[in-house]
């Protein structure tokens, strides 16, 4: 029976969960017919997201990043939330050539710093508020050329379609990561922020 129980003899690598502390530093809210955010003093979240954001909702419809499904089938939103990070845009923005790169740019809710690496945290990443409000990471973000385009426009760049072009090679694996409303209530500007990691490991069939 050990063939069908490999990690027996060769145990896969488990890393433990740790808890991290952050702070929230920016918050933005996208209108409801696009994306680009504003900045705002709090953001009030019920189980369906940003109360009148572009994102908001407890389902949304299918896209590129779902090719499984035929385009537009109701899903479920586990992308209620853009979150970012100061020091990876910045690193983008100098790929880009760029002086800057805004959040609200690219559709950002939340600018978090003090996490390492934010764009890395796994899914399942556990988000507390001091204030009370809980977030769970479900994934990376992946950069696309929409706010690409966003980034060359506001920018200024001279070839806005080369910038859309750029931004997903630039940006990729430092776009942070989308999220979810696992706890209602308010979040507000330079609140603190526990961040519990969970443990991790690696499938291999």
């Amino acid at each position: 029976m050990l063939e069908l129980f490999p990690e027996a003899e060769k145990p896969v690598e488990i890393i433990p969960g740790k808890k991290l502390s952050a702070r929230a530093t920016g918050l933005y809210v996208a209108p409801a017919d696009h994306f680009q955010t504003r900045p705002v003093d709090e953001l009030r979240l019920g189980f369906d997201g940003i109360s009148g954001d572009f994102h908001a909702g407890s389902t949304r419809r299918s896209g590129g990043r779902e090719p499984w499904y035929p385009r537009g089938t109701e899903m479920r939103n586990e992308r209620q939330l853009s979150i970012v990070a100061a020091d990876e845009l910045a690193i983008v923005a100098e790929r880009m050539g760029l002086a800057e790169i805004k959040p609200e740019w690219i559709g950002a809710n939340l600018v978090i710093e003090d996490v390492p690496h934010l764009s890395m945290l796994p899914a399942g990443t556990l988000l507390f508020f001091k204030g009370g409000v809980t977030l769970k990471v479900d994934a990376q973000n992946g950069p696309c050329r929409i706010a690409g385009r966003s980034i060359a426009e506001n920018a200024g760049m001279p070839d806005v379609e080369a910038g859309a072009l750029l931004f997903p090679k630039a940006a990729k694996r430092l776009r942070g990561v989308v999220a979810w409303v696992e706890k209602p209530g308010i979040v507000r500007a330079g609140e603190e922020i526990s961040v519990r990691v969970p443990e991790q490991w690696i499938y291999k069939a």
